[in-house]
């Protein structure tokens, strides 16, 4: 494990990239596997996937974020025995939480799910228990600012959940084609389940067999420690716990929204509009199988660069370096809202033809593309939201996440109820009340870093400036790709083009406007290659 710079940026690049790069195959694979099992199978699917989510978020999916920061504490003070200790406190942790939590998950599906989930969900139980130790080991690269691991990882685990996805769910419906269409859909769904756990394990393979190459590095360290304070297991469990929980807390709230969300939309169209429950599976595999899958893509951006910031962050704390700290919030924020915000405005102009071309086939294109329009912005609430909830993490404030999380869901929930009960809005109410939590939650976590970092964002640099030159960028696109579409009639070239000559109308004005100077540019992953290359095209 060699050292690395203490540039969470570049490591963030690294993350986002494979980020970037699991989302790509992610929306590659659904268009086949949408083909294989149907928007009813879709809705089976989310149904469960739903509910995994949540008990994965309770068990273990906080552990690589939460073990991160606490290892990269005890490494910034150089004290390597602590920080072995507490990864291995961290295996023991989640083999007894995530054991109790796949268990729990197979055996109280019927509880969990409604009946034609019940069998998907099951599929995922042990999946929950193998993320855990996945989660460990992430966790505890991340720590030592490297994230190449982590994001070859997941890279491997994606293409693998692919392809077994598409695979076990095609055979899987094909061992009951003389069923009926629902149970064909079932089967269909827990072929994609499968392919979740499959992409899992492989992952956890290729961890553990990084971290084995790196046992006589960690060891010669650990004899280098000369440290006198070293940690009782009894009170590492206790820091995991302290630390873990409220994680977990507001990672739960924060995801649990989609869940509880679904729920009352099931429950409102079954038994007060008395909508047919396979009606409302297609409906929800409509939205959370292909508008909420496209407009996760650029939140990608946002997830990387908070597993990234979260061990930086608690290194400088550890030093008492607030400046520094400052420093790495305002870059970060700065990069992702220059990849948020043009991505929001993209697929909310572009909505149709980017849902056209990643689902082929005209079955609920345009409820799919209406969705996505509405959905758009929340790109933007979403990625200001995770990255400030992984600031007040960083910085200790772990409570703070927990209580704004909260906050949003009480009022979403407010905004929903009555959106479902006595409008004809349906999906859209689902998308309006999305909008509304991830704004409550930007607001309120802003509010919290302003006052705890006592930081001031650059409002027109960070917001009013990009937002311009994204609806300039917009609209080049949109006209762009109508011109192109009426000239030649495919929507696959049109759109290509639309997005490259979109790139670059937003590129230009981002440095014409001064968006972004010299230093902000070199502080990117490839910043003075990047700089050369614009100075050679006069943009600097």
């Amino acid at each position: 494990m060699a050292k690395k710079n203490d540039g969470f940026i570049m490591q963030a690049g690294i993350l986002a990239m494979a980020g970037i790069i699991c989302r790509i195959i992610g929306i590659l694979y659904r268009s086949p596997l949408a083909a294989v099992i149907g928007d009813e199978g879709n809705g089976y699917y989310g149904s469960a996937y739903n509910i995994y989510a949540i008990i994965l978020l309770i068990s273990s999916y906080s552990i690589p974020s939460a073990i991160s920061k606490v290892i990269a504490g005890k490494l910034a003070l150089k004290e390597y025995k602590n920080a072995q200790r507490i990864f291995h406190c961290a295996f023991i942790y989640v083999i007894i939480v995530g054991g109790i939590a796949s268990l729990f998950t197979f055996f109280a599906a019927g509880i969990l799910v409604e009946e034609n989930a019940v069998i998907v969900l099951r599929v995922f139980a042990p999946t929950i228990f193998f993320s855990g130790l996945l989660g460990v080991l992430r966790g505890y690269f991340q720590a030592h600012k490297t994230m190449v691991q982590t994001s070859f990882s997941q890279i491997l685990e994606q293409i693998l959940n692919a392809i077994i996805s598409i695979l076990a769910a095609y055979l899987l419906k094909q061992a009951v084609i003389d069923k009926d269409l629902t149970t064909q859909a079932i089967y269909g769904a827990m072929g994609s389940a499968l392919g979740t756990g499959a992409g899992v394990l492989i992952a956890l393979a290729f961890m553990w067999l990084v971290y084995g190459l790196n046992r006589e590095y960690i060891s010669k360290r650990m004899k280098r420690d000369r440290s006198r304070n070293v940690l009782s297991y009894p009170e590492i469990f206790k820091i995991i716990f302290s630390l873990v929980t409220p994680f977990i807390l507001s990672t739960f709230i924060y995801n649990f929204s989609t869940s509880l969300d679904e729920t009352i939309y099931r429950k409102i169209l079954k038994l007060v509009k008395d909508v047919d429950v396979t009606q409302i599976a297609v409906w929800y595999g409509v939205y959370s199988g292909k508008a909420v899958v496209i407009s996760n893509i650029p939140i990608a951006i946002a997830s990387a660069m908070s597993a990234a910031m979260i061990p930086s962050i608690s290194g400088k704390f550890a030093t008492g370096d607030m400046k520094g700290t400052r420093a790495k919030v305002h870059t970060a924020i700065l990069t992702t809202m220059l990849i948020a915000i043009p991505a929001a405005v993209g697929i909310g102009v572009l909505a149709k033809p980017v849902v056209s071309f990643l689902f082929p086939g005209q079955t609920s294109l345009d409820l799919a593309a209406d969705l996505l329009r509405v959905l758009s912005v929340t790109v933007i609430f979403y990625s200001l939201s995770t990255l400030t909830n992984a600031v007040l993490q960083g910085i200790g404030r772990v409570n703070i996440p927990v209580i704004n999380a909260s906050a949003a869901l009480i009022i979403q929930t407010i905004v929903l109820v009555p959106c479902l009960w006595f409008t004809n809005l349906n999906l859209y109410s689902l998308a309006i009340a999305t909008i509304v939590y991830s704004l409550t939650m930007c607001i309120l976590n802003g509010t919290a870093v302003k006052k705890y970092l006592n930081y001031k964002q650059d409002v027109v640099k960070i917001f009013i400036l990009p937002l311009g030159a994204s609806i300039v960028m917009g609209a080049a696109a949109y006209g762009v790709y109508n011109g192109l579409y009426t000239l030649i009639k495919s929507n696959m070239i049109s759109l290509i083009l639309a997005i490259i000559v979109g790139a670059a109308v937003y590129g230009i004005l981002v440095l014409k406007m001064g968006v972004l100077n010299r230093n902000d540019m070199l502080a990117m992953p490839k910043g003075s290659k990047l700089v050369r290359i614009l100075e050679k095209l006069h943009l600097v």
